[in-house]
């Protein structure tokens, strides 16, 4: 599934619906990305399992592990689909004719978005690449790519030059507020999140100019 936004999060206990018609094995697999999306997000890492993902799919549980050997690589799926989900929606941005500090603020809201509606799933990710080297593995693959989807974006866009290491500041920096964003971590803190929004929007802004 192309995408410019990650589906909507959806949230509380949803009875599946009829079961899908048989169609191809991409339309199955995705279909079961939606369904472990929304369980990971919703119940957590832990309290997921490949059952509930092919139940809430519509499918039998045979079904899940025709295309996923165990939940850990559905988990890696949706991860993956989310991060190239937020990239693309960046890059929707970078594409409209708009002022800098505007397409600046437009980016820094689309992402807390992403990691207010997603925590859940960012949360187990957080939780997993601890304790999973396989997953860890994996992530940090998916870091390496963002880095070189950040080179690939300012190339296309004609931004200034950065060195990997200033990219990597960047997003070492910018992803763990946004998740803070996202947990509720800064509103629990009493801090401003008004004036460390604006803060990201100037940051974002001078990668832009």
């Amino acid at each position: 599934m192309t995408v410019n936004r990650y589906p909507k999060a959806r949230q509380g206990t949803s009875a599946p619906g009829p079961r899908p018609r048989r169609g191809p094995p991409e339309l199955t697999r995705e279909r079961l990305i939606d369904a472990a999306a929304t369980l990971f997000n919703r119940l957590g890492y832990h309290g997921t399992d490949s059952n509930s993902i092919a139940k809430e799919a519509g499918y039998a549980t045979g079904t899940f592990y025709k295309h996923f050997q165990d939940k850990r690589e559905a988990f890696l799926a949706v991860y993956e689909r989310w991060i190239a989900a937020e990239w693309q929606a960046i890059d929707a941005e970078l594409a409209n004719e708009r002022d800098s500090e505007e397409t600046a603020r437009r980016i820094v809201d689309l992402t807390i978005e992403f990691h207010t509606e997603w925590r859940g799933l960012r949360a187990s990710l957080m939780e997993l690449i601890f304790s999973d080297e396989e997953a860890r593995r994996f992530f940090r693959a998916q870091r390496l790519e963002q880095l070189q989807t950040m080179a690939r974006l300012r190339r296309r866009r004609k931004l200034p030059a950065r060195t990997r290491e200033q990219d990597a500041i960047h997003l070492f920096m910018t992803e763990r507020i946004f998740d803070a964003f996202g947990q509720g971590e800064l509103q629990a803190l009493g801090l401003d999140c008004a004036e460390i929004r604006e803060s990201m929007v100037q940051r974002v802004l001078a990668l832009l100019r």
